[in-house]
């Protein structure tokens, strides 16, 4: 492999990681569009309890987060294997096999109860048009546990974090996509 196509590998790598932090930021500031952007359009994915197409993923999310207060992904190993030439221009297509380890916590609304899973997205990701998305998504479940929260909050001096632009992070120019 030369130079020029062990950066292109890089790169590649790069941008599928970034990918992948923004569909976990999305979920979790429950910014849909954002989640949206992380997939192909006609992508599939079977998320335990939604099989599917995305478009039809992204209708259906919402209202499966309203039973938690909050949520929060802690991506992990991410082992991205690339199928296909380097690509010496921006509309060459290749493919990627990727296996993503997370941890996923989920406070459950009107309880002091997180709800924590240990997963893994088996993703097929696609190049085309210039740019890295999920093709095909499928999650799965290693362990899960339910936990008793017994330890207070903190004080109502330090920000909380909310499910709309008006999160903190926006506030530094994060986008949708």
């Amino acid at each position: 492999m030369d130079d020029a196509q062990e950066l292109a590998g890089l790169l590649a790598e790069r941008e599928i990681h970034r990918v992948l932090m923004r569909y976990a930021r999305g979920i979790d500031r429950r910014d849909f569009a954002l989640v949206a952007s992380c997939y192909r359009p006609g992508a599939t994915g079977d998320h335990g309890s939604f099989k599917g197409p995305v478009e039809d993923f992204v209708a259906w999310v919402p209202g499966a987060l309203e039973r938690f207060d909050t949520t929060m992904h802690f991506l992990g190993n991410v082992l991205i294997d690339l199928n296909g030439p380097a690509p010496a221009t921006r509309a060459e297509r290749w493919v990627a096999h990727v296996e993503t380890y997370c941890v996923a916590y989920h406070r459950l609304r009107g309880v002091d109860v997180d709800s924590i899973a240990g997963l893994r997205y088996v993703d097929r990701f696609e190049r085309r048009d210039g740019s890295w998305r999920i093709a095909d998504r499928c999650i799965v479940v290693e362990w899960n546990r339910r936990d008793e929260v017994d330890a207070p909050g903190f004080g109502p001096d330090y920000l909380r974090g909310t499910h709309d632009r008006s999160d903190p992070v926006y506030r530094n120019g994060a986008s949708s996509g």
